[in-house]
């Protein structure tokens, strides 16, 4: 048997760190000894323990001792990061360090550098002459870079509980169902957002086609009225349902009103062509041809559009990146200082956001699908918020109680 000597720290019982990390030494047929442990005497007071992991075998160890350290361990013995040159522009070394959405660190020369921003699924790049860390994908890296392997030297500071249990984001800590009450929390979720734009917050909203085909795209409107939308990100059917059903009355050549209109689904293809004659959609308000819709309150109050494709869209309408890679950037560039988001039915979008947020950012996941709702929240454990339910309701709620409070200053 080989042993490493693990440290944690922090509010290591109510946030369950302590649990996770015995029950990941046990699942990977480890052994443990708790060496020394102090427990806080009162809620604000921090914990600390020293464990002593043995594992069959070196390879072994380190694989555990990789994961240990997503939940906060730091092995006892300081050692520098190691660091391997990039063997050609958009390669990593073998054994790069593989990134979570975790505030993390590097040691550099006896010191500890952040490594900024903070993605998940990257690797770090390391300046020594700069002495920073970053966060990069496979696009971003070039022959030569430095590169963190293994994962000597790094240290992972996982977000833990609040001690004061009145923040809504941690004391729900899961998924409400779609048979469960959702009044109370989304007035919660509004009193929430309330102090965002008090303070200065950044609220982003990623928009699903469902909005418009829901008819909840009126109560979208509300929000972005009242000043509680800062960002939106969206694909080409949104853009294209919610301009149809201003011009047309239909999405996809659905009507509220009626199942279906006769001839309705040529409207879609009429508002892609009406759009782009226009220039795009804020060619298309300048130009008075869109008067009404999410996309119109949009360009009328100045938010901030981030508009992406896929491969199933019909046009696509000018202003949507089609460009992957591209995509990615602006869309990482757009969420640097948001500090809310709620991911309104549209999973996949959800996902690639979710994927670029640091765990600060607090999210609330709105789906029917329960299955959704679980996976567009997993990386954000203690800042997520998800409900099992129809968008229009919850947003029509969500607009009616922050209605109270006023609109736009």
């Amino acid at each position: 048997m080989v042993s490493e000597t693990i440290e944690l720290r922090g509010h290591i019982i109510d946030s369950l760190i302590l649990p996770k990390v015995l029950d990941e030494i046990l699942r990977a047929g480890a052994t443990f000894k708790i060496e020394q442990i102090k427990i806080g005497q009162r809620r604000a007071d921090q914990s600390n323990a020293r464990i002593a992991v043995s594992a069959p075998s070196h390879e072994t160890l380190d694989e555990l001792v990789l994961r240990l350290r997503q939940h906060g361990a730091e092995v006892a013995k300081r050692a520098d990061v190691q660091l391997a040159k990039a063997p050609a522009a958009g390669l990593f070394p073998v054994d790069f360090y593989v990134t979570t959405n975790q505030q993390t660190f590097v040691r550099l020369d006896g010191k500890e550098i952040e490594v900024r921003p903070v993605m998940m699924d990257s690797a770090i790049a390391v300046d020594r002459k700069g002495a920073t860390a970053r966060a990069v994908k496979f696009f971003d890296v070039q022959q030569g870079d430095d590169i963190v392997v293994g994962h000597q030297g790094i240290r992972v500071v996982p977000v833990q509980r609040t001690t004061s249990h009145t923040d809504v984001f941690q004391f729900i800590n899961a998924s409400v169902a779609a048979d469960e009450p959702k009044s109370a929390v989304i007035r919660e979720l509004a009193e929430e957002l309330r102090r965002a734009r008090a303070a200065s917050g950044k609220i982003a909203v990623v928009a699903g086609p469902a909005i418009s085909r829901t008819g909840a795209g009126e109560h979208l409107e509300r929000l972005i009225e009242m000043g509680y939308v800062d960002r939106l990100f969206a694909g080409n059917a949104f853009v294209v349902f919610d301009v149809e059903r201003g011009l047309f009355g239909t999405s996809l050549g659905v009507s509220p009103e009626r199942a279906f209109v006769a001839g309705g689904h040529k409207n879609h293809m009429r508002a892609i062509n009406i759009l782009r004659e226009a220039g795009g959609v804020a060619g298309a308000v300048k130009k008075k041809i869109v008067t009404r819709g999410v996309m119109y309150a949009a360009v009328k109050h100045k938010v901030d559009i981030v508009l992406t494709g896929s491969i199933r869209d019909d046009g696509p309408i000018p202003g949507v990146t089609t460009d992957v890679v591209e995509a990615q950037k602006i869309m990482r560039d757009q969420l640097a200082d948001v500090t809310h988001v709620l991911l309104l039915s549209t999973l996949e979008h959800s996902l690639a956001v979710t994927a670029m947020l640091p765990p600060t950012v607090k999210v609330v996941s709105v789906d029917i699908d329960a299955v959704a709702v679980d996976r567009a929240v997993e990386h954000q454990p203690l800042q997520s918020i998800g409900l099992v339910t129809d968008v229009e309701p919850f947003l029509r709620e969500l607009a009616d109680y922050l209605a109270v409070s006023g609109g736009r200053k």
